[in-house]
């Protein structure tokens, strides 16, 4: 994959997150206990740990960065309004003029130019969003050239230990068929079974 100009890739991450809050923004109180893709974590657990992200990536870009803020993420009373908030912080982060070539510390992963930060972050937060989704039975439809921009990222993963396994966001793959849709072969590069359903 071409690397992608600055404002392309920002204009992809926007849509990433986007895509997430639409999802979101249909959770209620009493979903927050429900199981997600996730195995470890409901669906209470899944929003913190995206708006810790949030966080994280927009504190990542002006170091130095704690990893406590990425571990912090705290959805007060209203889980859509905090992440709305976490995510104009990452988008406003992103969009320093020098943040695309920056060299930026992601909290227990290393140190990125920013654009590799950028992708990471909008993966993250696409498929995210689905387990979103996904756990409160809900549509979800990534447009394709946001998807085939993400499988591209994402191949480029190792599937190691240290960002994968028990207790991290990503789990092991998980086989697809090869003639799978772009969207299906993204989720089990993340260790996401396409057909999951929460338990009725």
């Amino acid at each position: 994959m071409a690397e992608l100009p600055a404002e392309d890739l920002r204009d992809l991450h926007r849509c990433a997150l986007d895509l997430a809050g639409r999802a979101i923004a249909q959770v209620a109180a009493v979903d927050l206990d429900r199981p997600t893709p996730c195995a470890e974590w409901n669906l209470g657990d899944l929003l913190r740990h995206m708006v810790g992200e949030n966080h994280g990536f927009a504190a990542a870009a002006d170091p130095p960065a704690q990893q406590s803020v990425r571990d912090g993420g705290d959805l007060g009373d209203d889980p859509f309004g905090a992440f709305h908030d976490s995510a104009a912080a990452v988008m406003k982060a992103f969009a320093a003029p020098d943040f695309y070539d920056r060299q930026v510390e992601i909290g227990g992963f290393g140190v990125f130019p920013g654009r590799v930060a950028i992708s990471m972050h909008l993966v993250d937060c696409l498929v995210h969003g689905w387990d979103v989704a996904t756990s409160i039975d809900t549509f979800y439809r990534p447009d394709p050239e946001l998807v085939a921009s993400a499988l591209a990222m994402a191949s480029r993963w190792p599937d190691t230990p240290k960002s994968r396994g028990p207790g991290a966001a990503f789990d092991t793959r998980v086989p697809v068929p090869d003639d799978a849709p772009d969207f299906h072969r993204l989720l089990g590069l993340l260790g996401r079974d396409p057909s999951w359903a929460a338990p009725c």
